[in-house]
C-alpha cells in the first residue's frame, strides 16, 4: 500500500478494505421475524430469487467508515481490488456500503510496479456485475451444499473426534474423494514379485550398468508388466528367485559377452510454460517442500513488496516486455544461442479471459537476479522467488538437444541367450536446462532407468567383460498416495476448484481431520472413507468428479455473462431438465443405517468399525457367536492400507498389557495393575482378585475376570469408592514399569518440604500441563517429569525466588533452532497448554495433528512461523451490522 501510495503520489490517499467487508449471515444474526424462512435458514431467500442476506463484520465496518471520512474531501474514488471473482465482488460490496457521491472507477493492475500503478490509472473501467455475479452464485452454492448436507453427516458418519466439525463442501467433497480413492487403490492392490539379473560390463578399465533384459529372445518382467491385481499385462519371462541365482552363475562363469547392437537416437527437451498458480505451488511443494498454503502466503508478500506479478492466475502467458525482459536476461547469463530466433508464445488453457492474467513473473520492464534482490527479502521469499525467476527466464531459451546410446550385450549362459541392455544419454545443448529443470512427483515400477550414465565408446562385434553380477528380487508396489503437489495437479487436470482455490481445499480436508499429514504424502483417515461412502451412495453428483468440474464451467459461463445467475441457481437447487436438485435430493434421502456406513469387514469375523472415539476393531468369537464382542483398539499411526487381515489378527492377538499385574500394595493388601487407557497408560489399585482370575504366566488379568458381576434388574447397585490411579510419565512404558515405580506414582503428589517464610507447604506433582511445584495458590512449572521425585527443597525455593515467567523457560525448549530472519530472534519448539508449538517469542504456531516433533526441523519451523504470520491474529468474537442485498445497477 505504501509502495502504491509512493508511485500516485500526494493528490491521492490509499487506503486497504482488507479484504471483504461482509458476507452471508451466521443463523445467530438473522434477525427473530426472518427466522423461519428460508432466510433464517441459509441467510439467503430462496423463495425470492436466491437473494442473499449479507452482515457486516466489525472489521468491515471501521473500513467503511474510515473510507467514507476519506471520501468527503475527494473528487474520485478508484476501487482497486484484485481482478477476478472475489476482487470484483469484494469492489461492489465496497460500493454498496460507501454509495458514494463522487465518480468511481475500476482500477486494476497485475505488478505493483511505478508504471504498472501509473497505467492502470489511465486504464479505469466500469465494475463487471458478471464477475460479480459468478462470485455470489459460487458463494450461495457453497452454502446452499454445505448448510444442507454436513448435517446428515453429524447424524450418520458420528459426533466422535470431532463432531460438528464434520462438514461436506462443495470441492473440499471431492478433493477428499480423490485421496480416498487412492487409498482404496492402495488397499485393493496385490503386490507381484519378480526377479532380474544386473551387472557391470567393462571395457578398456571402463565400467558401466546393464540391466537383463531379455532371455532367449523373450522380454524379462519388469514392474510395468504387472496391472493392479498382480496379473501381468503381456507375454513375458517372469524369473523366480531359483531360475535368476542360477541365471546369474552362468553369467559369471561365461564372464563375456558381445555387443550385437548400438543404437543412438536424438532428442530434444523444450521449456516448460511460465508458472500458474498451480503449477506454482506444485514446484514449491517438490522443490522447496512448501505447502500449498504456505506458497501462497510467501507469494502473497513477495506481489505486495512489488518483485512479481499477481499470484492467482490460470494464464500461462507473458507480456511483450516480459518476454523481452526473460530474453535479454537469458543472453546476458548464457549467450546468444541460449534463446530461439523467435519467442515463444504459450496459450492459456483458461476459458475465462477475464481471470486469466499474466502467468507469475519477475515483476518490471526489466528483471532483477535473486542475488540483485536478496537483502530485502526473507528466506523464503529469496527461495520462492529464486524458483519463478529461473522458470520465467527458462522459459523463453531454447530447446535442449541430446543423445541417447542404447547398447545390447549377448551373453551365452550355459546354452541361453541372455541379453543385457544399458541406455546413457549426453546432452549435446543443455539450452534451458542450463537454467531450469522441473521437479518429478513420486514414480512408481523401476525407478532407476541407468539413463543418466556415462557409456564408453563400443562398436557392435565388441567383447566386453561382465563383473559383479547380482540377481536381485522385486516387488510392485501401488500408486503413490497424493502429495500436497500431486493433489494439486489432479484437482487442476479434472477442473476441479479454481487455482486461486487449491491452497484452501487442501488446508481444509487437512483440518477437518478428514486427511493427515506422513512426511509429505496425504493419508486419508476413516472418518473420510465413512464421509466419502455416505456422499457416494446417497449424493452421488455432488461428489463426482465431472458434475463438480461441470459447476466450475458453469461458474465461469456466468462470469463471461453466457449464462444468469438466478436462472441457474433455480436449477441447481430445484432441478430441472440438467439437474436433479440439492433440495430433492436431501428430501428423499430415505433411510440411512449409521452402523452399515461405518463399518467395513477385514476378514472373517473381523470388522472396522468407527465410533465416539475413533477406529478400533470388533471380533465375534465363531465358537460363542452371541456373547459380546471383543474391541481391540486401532493405533492413530495405522495408515487405512496397512489394516490388512494380518495386521488386525496381529493387534487381536498382542497381549493386553492394560491389565497387567505389577505386584501387591504392602501398605494396605491392593493390587496394582498397570493400564493403557482412552488418555494414555496409568497405573490402578485394585481389590485382590481371585487368584483363578490371574494368569500366572503373563501376569493378565484374565477377560472373564473383568466383566463386572451382573445385578437384577431394579436392583440399586452400591456406590463403590473409586480406585486410586496415577498416569505414567511419558518416559515410562507399559511394558517395563515396575511395582515399586508404581507406587511412587501412585504417592503423588509428593511433598518436597515447608517454605520456611510463609509456613506452606511445597508439593510436587504431575498435572494435565505437566509436572509443576504447588505452594497455597502459587504453581511453577517443572522442566521434566522426573523432577517431581527428584527436587529436595532448596531447588523448590529456588525455583520460586524465580519471576513466574522469565527467562528459565528457555530451558523448557523441546528443540531450539538458529534465529528467524524476520523476527531475529532464535526459534523454539515447547511444550504447551494445547500441545506442542513453535515460537520466535512473538509468533506462536501450533504443530499440526499428525506432524511429529522429532520431524520439525528448522525449515519446517520458519513454514510454521511464516503460515502464522500471514493468517494475522486470530479475530476477535464480535457482533455484526446486518445488511440486505441491493439490487446491483444495471451496467450502461
Amino acid at each position: 500500500m505504501k509502495s502504491i501510495q509512493s508511485y500516485l503520489g500526494d493528490d491521492y490517499e490509499v487506503l486497504s478494505s482488507v479484504g471483504h467487508i461482509r458476507d452471508l449471515a451466521d443463523k445467530k444474526d438473522i434477525p427473530a421475524d426472518l427466522k423461519k424462512s428460508s432466510v433464517g435458514r441459509y441467510s439467503i431467500d430462496i423463495e425470492n430469487d436466491f437473494e442473499p442476506f449479507y452482515v457486516e463484520s466489525d472489521r468491515g465496518k471501521k473500513t467503511v467508515t474510515e473510507l467514507k471520512r476519506a471520501l468527503k474531501q475527494a473528487d474520485e474514488l478508484l476501487l482497486a481490488t484484485d481482478e477476478d471473482r472475489e476482487g470484483e465482488a469484494i469492489a461492489w460490496h465496497l460500493l454498496e456500503a460507501l454509495k458514494p457521491k463522487v465518480p468511481v472507477k475500476r482500477m486494476v493492475f497485475h505488478e505493483i510496479t511505478k508504471d504498472a500503478i501509473r497505467a492502470a490509472v489511465e486504464r479505469t473501467r466500469e465494475l463487471d456485475h458478471d464477475l460479480v455475479d459468478a462470485q455470489e452464485t459460487r458463494r450461495i452454492l457453497d452454502r446452499l451444499y454445505g448448510w444442507d448436507v454436513s448435517p446428515v453427516l453429524w447424524r450418520k458418519v458420528g459426533s466422535g473426534r470431532g463432531g460438528a466439525a464434520l462438514s461436506a463442501g462443495r470441492v473440499q467433497s471431492a478433493a477428499t474423494r480423490l485421496v480416498v480413492d487412492r487409498e482404496r487403490e492402495r488397499i485393493a492392490f496385490v503386490s507381484a514379485s519378480y526377479w532380474d539379473i544386473e551387472a557391470h560390463a567393462q571395457k578398456e578399465g571402463a565400467s558401466f550398468r546393464v540391466k537383463l533384459a531379455r532371455l532367449d529372445g523373450t522380454p524379462i518382467a519388469r514392474g510395468a508388466d504387472f496391472d493392479e491385481t498382480g496379473s501381468l499385462k503381456r507375454k513375458v519371462t517372469v524369473l523366480d528367485e531359483t531360475v535368476a541365482r542360477e541365471l546369474a552363475a552362468a553369467v559369471e562363469a561365461a564372464g563375456s559377452g558381445s555387443v550385437t547392437k548400438v543404437e543412438a537416437k536424438p532428442g530434444t527437451r523444450s521449456p516448460y510454460a511460465p508458472f500458474t498458480t498451480s503449477t506454482m505451488q506444485q514446484e514449491a511443494g517438490r522443490k522447496l517442500s512448501m505447502s500449498a498454503k504456505h506458497a501462497m502466503s510467501v507469494a502473497q508478500r513477495l506481489y505486495e513488496k512489488g518483485f512479481i506479478t499477481y499470484m492467482r492466475t490460470d494464464s500461462t502467458a507473458l507480456s511483450t516486455q516480459a518476454v523481452e525482459a526473460a530474453r535479454a536476461q537469458a543472453v546476458e547469463l548464457y549467450g546468444k544461442t541460449a534463446v530461439p530466433a523467435q519467442p515463444r508464445v504459450y496459450k492459456s488453457k483458461s476459458k475465462n479471459a477475464q481471470e486469466a492474467h499474466e502467468a507469475i513473473r519477475p515483476s518490471g520492464e526489466s528483471f532483477r537476479t535473486p542475488a540483485q534482490v536478496s537483502s530485502a527479502l526473507d528466506r523464503d521469499e529469496q527461495r520462492l522467488y529464486d524458483l519463478i525467476w529461473k522458470r520465467t527466464v527458462a522459459s523463453q531459451m531454447a530447446d535442449a538437444k541430446y543423445e541417447t546410446t542404447t547398447v545390447t550385450l549377448a551373453i551365452d549362459a550355459a546354452g541361453r541367450t541372455a541379453e543385457f541392455t544399458a541406455s546413457g544419454t549426453v546432452y549435446t545443448f543443455k539450452g534451458f536446462l542450463e537454467a531450469y529443470e522441473e521437479g518429478r512427483d513420486e514414480a512408481r515400477g523401476d525407478a532407476d532407468k541407468g539413463d543418466d550414465q556415462s557409456l564408453p565408446a563400443v562398436a557392435e562385434g565388441d567383447t566386453l567383460g561382465v563383473a559383479d553380477i547380482e540377481a536381485k528380487s522385486h516387488q510392485t508396489t501401488p500408486k503413490p498416495r497424493y502429495t500436497e503437489a500431486s493433489l494439486v495437479k489432479a484437482l487442476e487436470e479434472k477442473g476441479i476448484g479454481r487455482p486461486s482455490t487449491f491452497a484452501s481445499i487442501i488446508d481444509t480436508i487437512i483440518s477437518r481431520g478428514y486427511v493427515t499429514k506422513r512426511g509429505q504424502a496425504l493419508v486419508p483417515s476413516w472418518i473420510a472413507f465413512s464421509v466419502v461412502r455416505l456422499l457416494e451412495e446417497n449424493f452421488p453428483d455432488l461428489v463426482d468428479y465431472d458434475f463438480t468440474a461441470a459447476l466450475e464451467d458453469d461458474l465461469d459461463a456466468i462470469a463471461r455473462g453466457e449464462q444468469k445467475r438466478v436462472e441457474w441457481l433455480r436449477s441447481f437447487y430445484f432441478g430441472d431438465d440438467a439437474h436433479v436438485g440439492l433440495r430433492n435430493i436431501v428430501d428423499n434421502l430415505g433411510e440411512i443405517d449409521a452402523r452399515e456406513l461405518n463399518s467395513r469387514p477385514v476378514s472373517e469375523g473381523v470388522t472396522l468399525r468407527i465410533g465416539k472415539y475413533g477406529p478400533y476393531l470388533e471380533i465375534v468369537d465363531a465358537e460363542s457367536p452371541d456373547a459380546d464382542p471383543r474391541r481391540v483398539n486401532i493405533p492413530e499411526d495405522l495408515a487405512p492400507d496397512e489394516l490388512t487381515p494380518a495386521k488386525a489378527q496381529e493387534l487381536i492377538d498382542a497381549p493386553v498389557a492394560g491389565d497387567r499385574v505389577l505386584g501387591e500394595n504392602p501398605e494396605n493388601g491392593k493390587l496394582v495393575v498397570v493400564k493403557d487407557g482412552r488418555y494414555g497408560p496409568y497405573v490402578q489399585e485394585n481389590e485382590p482378585e481371585d487368584p483363578a482370575d490371574v494368569d500366572p504366566d503373563t501376569g493378565v488379568v484374565r477377560e472373564s475376570a473383568k466383566a463386572a458381576p451382573a445385578t437384577k434388574r431394579g436392583a440399586k447397585k452400591a456406590a463403590a469408592p473409586k480406585p486410586r490411579t496415577a498416569s505414567l510419565f511419558k518416559s515410562m512404558s507399559v511394558d517395563t514399569i515396575d511395582l515399586e515405580t508404581a507406587l511412587r506414582l501412585l504417592s503423588l503428589p509428593r511433598v518436597v518440604g515447608t517454605d520456611p517464610e510463609s509456613g506452606e507447604t511445597i508439593t510436587a506433582q504431575n498435572g494435565r500441563y505437566g509436572p509443576y511445584l504447588k505452594k497455597g495458590t502459587d504453581s511453577r512449572s517443572l522442566e521434566a517429569e522426573q523432577q517431581i521425585f527428584d527436587i529436595d527443597l532448596e531447588g523448590a525455593l529456588a525455583l520460586y525466588a524465580q519471576p513466574k515467567y522469565g527467562a528459565r523457560r528457555a530451558a523448557s525448549a523441546l528443540k531450539e533452532f538458529d534465529a528467524d530472519p524476520v523476527s531475529g530472534k532464535p526459534v523454539r519448539v515447547r511444550d504447551g497448554r494445547f500441545g506442542p508449538y513453535v515460537t520466535d517469542g512473538e509468533t506462536n504456531a501450533t504443530i499440526p495433528r499428525g506432524e511429529n516433533v522429532d520431524d520439525i526441523d528448522f525449515e519446517r519451523a520458519l513454514q510454521l512461523l511464516a503460515d502464522k504470520r500471514a493468517k494475522g491474529p486470530a479475530p476477535k468474537k464480535t457482533t455484526r451490522r446486518a445488511t440486505t442485498r441491493k439490487s446491483p445497477s444495471k451496467k450502461s
